[in-house]
């Protein structure tokens, strides 16, 4: 028979995509994830990858080559396959088991089953389950850096607390393809291009948290059902695996039920199961299922649904997509997606930013405070004065925070005041002054001086900063003639007055609430 025709019964549609072309944009959507997944967990993450990607590949070609069958490894279907699989792997598996996985979703549940578009169940799914089967011990050990760990969806199962924004972020323990954020951008840019059907993820993602809502003990507790979303490969099931043209149904009704079919399940095994990533199983039995549904789940004919006899009255045709297009809505959720990543990466980064703060102010400590080894922060001192103007006669100055210094003995060896003035030349000047426990001023040392080079910059030199050194006076006072006198940096006057601001309220502070005189 002429391989060029092909008989089948109309009606016939015609459409740019290929498969080739499919499978291309699912790569790239896909690529994202892979990426994240390799900068958390190293290099050898990406081989895991490679091995899977190349041995899925190899075994398409290689069967194709040995039964003359047509080139189907052309079409990128086999490469989509070994990403995926890659995906939910565990980053410290060895290279054969990504391998040996390859060869078995391509060689086994493909092509021995007629090739694409002829396999029951999911290759890359039925692959990470024969592998589970037979390699538990490899396939369930998370190690990073040499370091064995617990996923959180394990920690989940155990009653702990997860952080549920690195979750999010795919920068926690788990598979590779654990950034929830990427996955949900791939599958909506999937989505909104008519990729994938609307109707089975977000149907599996409704029935699962539905599920997990009313039986999972926790209620809508939103941080319980988040964390259970975020982990157990649940959004990659949901937007890359469920959605599968040949393993799911082909009416929408019957996708829904799919969907739906598949969250419950995998909300149930999640619940009651021994494993914790078993979301892998419910896409499974949702693939078995799919010849019964679409037996028993039919669609109306076209010409019977309220939609076309609305068109045989003229009745204009309104539809959610007509209103509101589908990039429109994507774009939408990839921008609320995006900005709920940036405020969880900065709460990720605020203790470390918190911390390395800390240690500049506590270099700073120690620089006016060369005899103390230990710092203690007074912030129930400084708690009253945080953000607003102190006092009245020291211009525009706020105190920042205040530490007591302590030597190796645990005597107090004097205080270290951090304020800020807001009335520098070319914007705000802090520094830190050290100050004895008998009102001495050790010395100062500037945290913020962005003035201008060669005139208020010259503040931060020796030359100025010295003359506040070992002095001991009530305040100073800028080109006087007494003993409190400090001479201002020519050409920055401005720079100078903020400065001596600034010293004059950390001496205030340290007078009237340190010592409370």
């Amino acid at each position: 028979m002429n391989p060029t025709l092909n008989l089948s019964s109309g009606p016939h549609v015609r459409g740019k995509l290929t498969t080739a072309r499919i499978m291309f944009l699912v790569c790239l959507t896909l690529l994202p994830t892979a990426a994240v997944g390799v900068a958390v967990y190293g290099l050898h993450a990406l081989w895991i990858i490679v091995a899977s990607v190349v041995s899925a590949w190899a075994t398409e070609f290689i069967f194709d080559t040995l039964t003359n069958r047509p080139d189907t490894w052309k079409d990128g279907s086999a490469i989509v396959t070994g990403l995926m699989l890659a995906l939910t792997l565990s980053p410290s598996v060895p290279l054969y088991i990504p391998i040996i996985g390859g060869i078995f979703a391509i060689g086994v549940v493909k092509c021995c089953f007629g090739g694409l578009g002829k396999n029951f169940i999911n290759p890359a799914l039925a692959a990470r389950c024969f592998l589970l089967i037979s390699f538990p011990t490899a396939m369930t050990e998370f190690a990073v850096d040499g370091v064995s760990m617990a996923t959180p969806v394990a920690e989940l199962a155990a009653g702990k607390a997860v952080n549920i924004t690195q979750m999010f972020l795919g920068t926690t323990n788990g598979v590779i393809g654990s950034s929830v954020l990427c996955l949900l951008i791939g599958g909506m840019i999937l989505w909104s291009l008519d990729i994938i059907h609307g109707q089975i993820c977000f149907s599996v993602l409704g029935g699962f948290t539905l599920f997990m809502a009313i039986f999972g003990g926790q209620g809508f507790d939103p941080k319980f059902l988040a964390a259970h979303l975020c982990g157990g490969g649940v959004m990659i099931g949901a937007f890359f695996m469920a959605t599968d043209y040949v393993t799911s149904p082909v009416s929408r009704l019957g996708q829904t039920v799919y969907g739906v079919l598949i969250g419950v399940l995998g909300a149930l095994f999640r619940i009651c199961g021994h494993a914790a990533d078993s979301f892998s199983y419910s896409v499974i039995v949702g693939n078995l299922l799919v010849p019964l549904i679409d037996t028993y789940v039919v669609s109306k004919p076209y010409a019977f649904r309220k939609s076309a006899l609305r068109i045989q009255r003229g009745e204009p045709r309104k539809t959610l997509g007509e209103l509101i297009p589908k990039p429109v809505i994507a774009l939408t959720v990839i921008a609320l997606v995006a900005g709920l990543a940036l405020s969880g990466a900065f709460s990720v980064t605020k203790d470390t930013i918190d911390a390395q703060e800390r240690a500049k102010a506590a270099a700073a400590y120690r620089s006016v405070l060369p005899g103390a080894e230990d710092f203690t922060f007074l912030d129930n001192l400084t708690a009253d004065y945080a953000g607003k103007t102190y006092g009245t006669e020291f211009g525009n100055v706020t105190i920042n925070e205040a530490v007591e210094g302590k030597d190796a003995a645990g005597k107090t060896v004097g205080y270290g005041i951090n304020v800020t003035s807001n009335e520098g030349y070319e914007g705000n000047v802090s520094l830190t002054v050290g100050v004895t426990a008998e009102g001495v001023v050790t010395s100062i040392s500037y945290t913020n001086l962005k003035e201008t080079p060669g005139k208020g910059m010259l503040c931060g030199e020796p030359a100025f900063i010295d003359q506040f050194n070992n002095r001991r006076v009530t305040a100073f006072a800028l080109n006087a003639s007494g003993d409190n006198s400090i001479d201002g940096v020519t050409g920055a006057t401005i720079t100078s007055k903020a400065s001596v601001n600034a010293v004059n309220a950390a001496l205030d502070f340290f007078a009237n609430v340190i010592r409370g005189e």
